[in-house]
């Protein structure tokens, strides 16, 4: 009984003995996270945190490095936290810009507009002229034009005319009526026939003159 423990003591010993690094399975005994990621950092993962910055492109940066990202014209530079990028408060373009320049961070107005265009013309800051008869216009600061539209008084007369470059329409023979189909002057007595005698109301001149009948004058006989 004795001999038989002592036995079994022996192959205890010599089991692990037996035992070589070559038969133990790697899945058996799997190697600590942190020792797996260090080892393949540069194979499996592109990871440059902490080591540099890489852009849109792909390109890979080193720390303190200063690059421009992806179609950005302001200057980033490469830290531990990642890039860093300028975010300058940029001045606004001129309203009269006509001329935007995108070389540097912020736009840049290369050339300001001092004219106004109007119907395919240019006019000077300030300059009035008249498209038509009717308009008045005037190239304003701000480069636009602004325009008043003649506001005409009614004529007193039945028969205005335009007269060339005028806007509004004139009385040539001054104010006057119809007195049937006759066109008589305002502001005296007109006789029209044998019979009648007529004027034209006062200020009214779009009424029909107002006649009144006198003594006929018959013809006299021979």
């Amino acid at each position: 009984m004795a001999l038989r423990i002592h036995e079994a003591w022996i192959l205890l010993f010599l089991i692990p003995a037996l035992v070589t690094p070559a038969a133990l399975n790697h899945e058996d005994y799997p190697a600590d996270e942190g020792d797996q990621t260090s080892s393949n950092d540069n194979l499996i993962f592109d990871d440059y945190r902490g080591k540099g910055c890489v852009d849109d492109s792909g390109f890979v940066y080193k720390l303190g490095e200063r690059f421009f990202p992806g179609h950005s014209n302001c200057p980033c530079v490469c830290t531990e936290d990642g890039p860093v990028c300028d975010q300058p408060e940029c001045p606004k373009i001129h309203p009269k810009c006509t001329k935007v320049e995108h070389n540097g961070c912020c736009p840049e107005c290369k050339e300001v507009r001092n004219f106004c265009e109007y119907h395919g013309k240019n006019y000077k800051i300030l300059e009035e002229f008249k498209p038509s008869p009717c308009e008045w216009c005037r190239c304003e600061p701000s480069n636009e034009v602004h325009c008043v539209v003649a506001d005409c008084a009614v004529p007193e007369c039945v028969n205005p005319v335009y007269e060339p470059e005028q806007c509004c329409p004139v009385c040539k023979n001054g104010p006057n009526c119809f007195a049937g189909t006759t066109i008589i002057p305002a502001g005296i007595e007109v006789k029209v026939d044998d019979c009648n005698i007529c004027h034209c109301h006062n200020g009214d001149w779009w009424k029909p003159a107002q006649c009144s009948k006198r003594e006929c004058q018959g013809k006299q006989a021979l």
